[in-house]
């Protein structure tokens, strides 16, 4: 389908400037009341300056590799920080027709261990009795999924990840194993199907999801390429909220996702999840206690210290909103400060405090002027930015392409600045700008579940993720349709915080990946 519909961005670029204005009516001809204002419009888009950043190398164990085209792969490296897998085991739901499981399981634990994942023998395996879409309307499969795991629980009652291989795709079986998973029983799940379980990339794709999820890192940049985050006393944070869509239900709330890296690397980012108060409320309305929680735990994994820079990547706010996050959430971040911080750096006015407002819901797109300047599916080359032109004069904003789409028009996130004490603050020689874009640029690079650069960097796509799995364990209140079998409990009221409580074992990982 999306081969179907996909337009070159060329052919986007003549539907703007030919059909687009047409059916707006400025063209051919400029309408009479325009005229007499003394404005026309021009029949070509408007030409800005734009740069190519430079893509950093990335480290692994004992190698490199260097991103060509903002992608690179794991042949022949090993992870920097590898976990051990061990107390596990895989649990099989069948589907139509039977999978020889036990060969996958042998390329997978074979491709792990290829990448420094130390992989015990798993335990007896859990297969599911019977077809799993042999459908009984007594029983659903949400009540399927719950006689599995508490099979596998009773077999293996002190099991810590489960290895789920699944018929085919289908929500409400997974969004009801990441609930028993992550909520009720706190085992780390993940999650593969039957039928494209194989193959060394498909094994690698999952070892990477096992390590982070186990607290491993999978790749890392030189800390010269992080800027001030390189000197490892500053903390990034996401924070995103996602709202009930025109599908859910009158009792699904908003909920909001607080993420922060606890380490130096920016490999491990555990996420705090809680419900707004009232729904479709952007503002974070808890959000003192959230970033609380990720500072205790940064003191925890960093010998007692707290970070002297916390710069906050903000998703999902609209421009009408910038002032309403200074005015509401600004004064949130620093009460959870004053609180943890012992008075001698408050008084310095520590911990400097940075927001920047990620954007993906804009319409603005680049084209290259020539094809010389193109990728190979003649967008903007990765690592495309564009701070003038186009952007705020007397503000601070930036847009910027770190990845290469595989297909149609790029889209590049918009960052705009909305508070700034840690770059101006700064005295590198270097420009504030500069420093700022080139360590967002950098940080596209260490999404730790892919091996290419993201859209918008990881504080925000890790946000959007947290958010995204709070869903599925609300899924009854999200996705209303009768056929939803997931937890639901609904009786007329809203779901309770019990729902979203990330169960203790779990609660300090990234069981979010």
């Amino acid at each position: 389908m999306i081969k179907f519909a996909v337009r070159p961005p060329y052919e986007n670029a003549k539907s703007i400037t030919g059909r687009g204005t047409q059916v707006i009516g400025v063209a051919p001809n400029t309408p009479q009341v325009l005229t007499n204002m003394g404005l026309s419009i021009s029949p070509h888009l408007i030409a800005v300056d734009g740069r190519v950043l430079e893509g950093p190398v990335i480290r692994y164990g004992e190698s490199s590799k260097y991103a060509k085209g903002a992608s690179w792969n794991l042949t022949g490296v090993k992870f920097p920080q590898a976990s051990t897998l061990s107390q596990w085991t895989y649990l099989y739901l069948p589907g139509a027709t039977d999978q020889d499981i036990s060969e996958k399981i042998k390329e997978f634990i074979s491709t792990a261990g290829k990448h420094g994942l130390k992989v015990s023998n798993p335990l007896p395996p859990v297969w599911f009795g019977e077809r799993f879409y042999d459908r009984d309307n007594s029983e659903t499969l949400a009540d399927k999924v719950d006689r599995a795991f508490d099979g596998l629980l009773e077999r293996h009652p002190y099991v810590k990840f489960v290895l789920v291989i699944l018929p085919l795709e289908d929500s409400s079986i997974y969004n009801r194993v990441k609930y028993r998973g992550d909520i009720q029983n706190g085992i780390h799940t993940v999650c593969v199907l039957a039928n494209k379980f194989r193959g060394i990339q498909y094994c690698a794709n999952v070892a990477l999801k096992f390590n982070l999820k186990l607290g491993g890192t999978n790749h890392v940049l030189d800390s010269s390429k992080l800027g001030v985050v390189g000197e490892g006393k500053t903390m990034l944070v996401g924070i995103d909220v996602t709202h009930p869509s025109p599908g859910s239900s009158s009792q699904a709330p908003s909920v909001a996702a607080v993420v922060a890296n606890v380490d130096k690397y920016l490999a491990q980012w555990p996420a705090s999840i809680r419900l707004q108060q009232e729904p479709k409320a952007e503002m974070v309305d808890k959000l003192q206690e959230m970033l609380e929680s990720r500072l205790r735990l940064w003191q925890r994994r960093n010998n007692a210290t707290l970070p002297e820079n916390l710069l906050v990547y903000r998703d999902g706010v609209s421009e009408g909103q910038y002032n309403r996050v200074l005015e509401e959430e600004l004064p949130l971040l620093r009460k959870a400060c004053e609180r943890l911080y012992p008075a001698t750096w408050t008084k310095k006015n520590l911990p400097r405090i940075s927001i920047i407002v990620v954007g993906k819901r804009h319409s603005t797109r680049f084209y290259p002027v020539t094809l010389n300047e193109a990728d190979a599916n003649s967008n903007p080359v990765n690592g495309t930015i564009v701070d003038r032109g186009v952007t705020e004069a007397r503000n601070w904003d930036f847009y910027l392409q770190a990845h290469t789409a595989l297909h149609g028009t790029a889209k590049p996130a918009h960052y705009f600045v909305i508070l700034d004490e840690i770059f101006r603050a700064r005295k590198t020689g270097a420009a504030t700008s500069d420093a700022l874009e080139n360590l967002t640029h950098n940080l596209c690079y260490l999404f730790g579940r892919a091996t290419k650069a993201v859209s918008v960097c990881p504080p925000a796509y890790y946000a959007d993720l947290a958010c995204e799995r709070a869903r599925r364990y609300l899924s009854s209140y999200f996705d209303a349709s009768p056929s939803e079998t997931v937890v639901s409990g609904q009786t007329g009221q809203g779901p309770s915080e019990d729902e979203l409580r990330i169960h203790p074992n779990l609660e300090n990982s990234m069981f979010y990946i």
